[in-house]
């Protein structure tokens, strides 16, 4: 009987040897968990359910809207279609319009900022049209609404977008005063301050442009339609400015403050206006305010 029972004290020896093993490992895993508690609380800090997990969510969101909408532009024709047409008449206005620029003895480059704000007002809207208008007529808009984004970061997401377009046909207008005065030819000292503001003026409007062109294109299916009204509603902006000019009375004062060719006059000379800077700047909010409302309504509908 002694014989049997020192085999039975050994197994319940190894079985209590064992379980303090398995605690000691059990403890050694908890210690491990507290230790990785702090980087587990930061990565709950930057989740989207807090403030600035959630900013950090909604810029990313945005920014892969603006890299799909900007790349969808050079996987069809629109972008070098709207680049190289753009390109081709500020090209022929530039050269040859009353005898081109060889006609004007001076080193300026004051033809192009003549003929640059109307460009602007007729080519925004052609990258604008399908922005939201092909998204309402194809369907795919009440997928984008159902999304896990908000309305905002489509609406900002598809202005970037539009605006890095415009902001591409302005840069490649730079070519004109690059031949002209640094290579091939160089035909003079040229004062470049008028050059730098006048092309900030314009990357202004065609943010204003963008934002009104983005609302016309909320409200209809038809691109052609979303094109022609954003076209007449910035030109009317534009031209306003040469009407009310023989008006010497408030009403044209008034009106002359709301026009595109009079806030633009300034960046022209080689001046930054801030009133034209908070208008230009206004203008785009409200159009991305009336495009978000738009889109938002569809939820309702």
């Amino acid at each position: 009987m002694a014989t049997k029972k020192k085999p039975d004290a050994e197994a319940r020896d190894e079985e209590l040897r064992s379980k303090k093993r398995d605690d000691e490992e059990d403890d050694a895993a908890d210690d491990a968990d507290e230790a990785e508690a702090p980087p587990a609380a930061a990565a709950k800090m930057a989740a989207p359910d807090s403030p600035q997990g959630g900013a950090m969510y909604s810029v990313r969101n945005v920014v892969t809207i603006m890299k799909r909408e900007f790349r969808a532009y050079f996987d069809s024709l629109v972008a070098y279609v709207v680049v190289g047409v753009s390109m081709l008449l500020l090209g022929l206005y530039f050269f040859f319009y009353r005898g081109g620029f060889w006609q004007v003895d001076r080193a300026t480059m004051a033809p192009l900022f003549d003929i640059m704000p109307f460009a602007v007002c007729v080519m925004t809207p052609l990258v604008t049209m399908g922005a939201l208008a092909e998204e309402r007529r194809s369907g795919t808009i009440e997928l984008l609404i159902t999304m896990p984004v908000r309305d905002s970061e489509v609406v900002l997401g598809k202005f970037f977008a539009a605006l890095g377009m415009c902001g591409i046909l302005l840069l490649a207008s730079v070519v004109y005063p690059l031949a002209m005065f640094v290579w091939p030819w160089h035909l003079g000292p040229l004062d470049w301050g008028p050059i730098y503001t006048g092309y900030l003026g314009l990357l202004l409007m065609s943010a204003a442009g963008v934002a009104l062109g983005l609302f016309f294109s909320s409200i209809t299916e038809s691109q052609i339609i979303a094109f022609f009204m954003s076209v007449f509603s910035l030109l009317v902006l534009y031209s306003i400015g040469y009407v009310v000019e023989v008006w010497h009375n408030s009403a044209g004062d008034v009106i002359s403050f709301v026009s595109f060719q009079t806030r633009y006059l300034p960046f022209a000379r080689g001046i930054i206006d801030t009133r034209a800077v908070v208008y230009f700047l206004s203008i785009a909010i409200f159009g991305l305010l009336a495009a978000f409302r738009s889109l938002e309504s569809r939820k309702w509908s």
